[in-house]
């Protein structure tokens, strides 16, 4: 490790990230109150409400020590020239620069892989199942890494190669045709991954006739949506918590509705949580986070392209010269302030989508009870934090604190 200035920003930047995440889960929860909100007490009893603040407190440890293993480890391995040793053992079998750089990443990927696994073997066996929450099998365990692992090989391989392709070959227009190159594959993954990738790991049944489909058949129709499929899928697999998802374009554009969220709510508050997925669409939200993805890529791309020929973000992690491969990963520790920033504001937009939804939900359906009890009861079963700090919340949630979206709804609805 040579402390140029190129290591002070990474070192610097990686511990003060480190530390305001640890800040934020202080404060997270010092935020935790002695009692259930008056809102959700008729739901929460106080056996309840005390599994929950376990809970809490519980994965605020957890997250604590996984996030300090994973910095020291990174900033241990960088210290004894793990990367520089890294790159002379590949360099050894004389392969062409992509073929290295693809053993290069490929390893540290992997090595990632099995140093995160023991936290999350514990994550899912041990903690999630104290709270009654883990239904992952060992065998299910096993599956999903291997079909990601496959994926990650035979998907992200050739993705690899193409970016590293276009910079070892394409000079100053390299950023350009990598973004564009990027954004297409994007696009087509919204095709391909609803139809041909999600059910590689779950099964996905059509919503069978009767009373629900029924329903949600006319509010589609009466709020003008197209209405293709309607997807049961087996959350239950993996775990008890309840949950619905919108993702896919056009014709492969898929509702799915968790087989434990049907479980747990009735055909009302069912359809009020379809309402909201619904109002995602009829919004724009999707087509939103994808140009602001399409344009984050675009940034990061030409960024990199200005960091793959400063020799002194090489020299910081030890190698004596430049090479594509290796610049794309330090350029990703490099890049981290930047990339924190850009995801406080996708974050922002992400809670501020949720109250459109919410309030598309309640306009539609001309009432903001039942969308309220349907998140209550989920909130419950979740054991989520009832009044999460500003500071926790403004760093990870996509969606704002259940009683802040509570009171939004109804004031939509009485203004």
């Amino acid at each position: 490790m040579t402390m140029n200035l190129f290591a002070i920003i990474i070192l610097s930047t990686l511990l003060l990230s480190w530390l305001l995440e640890t800040l934020a889960s202080l404060l997270n929860l010092r935020a935790v109150k002695k009692q259930a909100d008056p809102e959700l007490s008729d739901l929460m009893p106080s056996a309840q409400y005390k599994k929950s603040t376990d809970y809490i407190r519980a994965k605020t440890i957890f997250s604590f020590l996984s996030s300090a293993s994973s910095l020291f480890i990174l900033v241990a391995f960088w210290a004894c020239g793990g990367f520089a040793w890294l790159d002379q053992w590949v360099l050894r079998f004389d392969f062409n620069p992509i073929l290295t750089g693809i053993l290069f990443i490929g390893i540290l990927i992997l090595a990632g892989q099995f140093t995160s696994l023991p936290f999350t073997l514990y994550n899912t066996f041990k903690l999630e199942a104290r709270f009654g929450f883990n239904r992952t099998t060992l065998q299910t365990f096993v599956s999903d890494r291997i079909k990601g692992f496959g994926l990650l090989l035979f998907i992200g391989t050739p993705i690899l190669a193409m970016v590293l392709f276009f910079f070892e070959t394409l000079g100053a227009q390299a950023w350009l045709y990598a973004w564009l190159a990027m954004t297409s594959v994007a696009l087509l993954m919204q095709y391909l991954a609803p139809r041909y990738l999600m059910p590689l790991f779950n099964k996905y049944q059509d919503l069978e006739e009767g009373e629900l489909r029924q329903k949600i058949m006319a509010f589609a129709h009466d709020v003008d949506f197209t209405v293709t499929d309607i997807y049961i899928m087996d959350g239950s697999k993996r775990s008890s918590k309840g949950n619905a998802f919108f993702t896919g374009f056009g014709k492969n554009r898929r509702i799915a509705l968790f087989d434990t969220l049907i479980e747990k709510l009735s055909h009302e508050e069912l359809l009020a949580v379809l309402a909201h997925e619904i109002g995602h669409y009829k919004k724009k939200h999707m087509i939103q986070s994808t140009l602001l993805g399409i344009v984050q890529t675009g940034l990061m791309m030409y960024v990199l392209s200005i960091c793959l020929g400063a020799q002194g973000l090489f020299d910081a992690f030890g190698l004596t010269h430049l090479s594509v491969y290796a610049g794309l990963v330090f350029f990703s520790l490099l890049y981290s302030p930047v990339d924190m920033l850009t995801s406080l504001g996708t974050l922002y937009l992400s809670r501020k989508n949720e109250y459109e939804a919410d309030a598309f939900a309640v306009g539609s359906l001309q009432k903001s009870e039942t969308l309220i009890s349907a998140l209550k009861k989920l909130s419950v079963d979740h054991l989520s934090h009832q009044s999460p700090h500003p500071l926790h919340v403004c760093l990870h949630d996509s969606h704002p604190p259940l009683l802040q979206r509570i009171h939004a709804m109804r004031k939509h609805l009485s203004d």
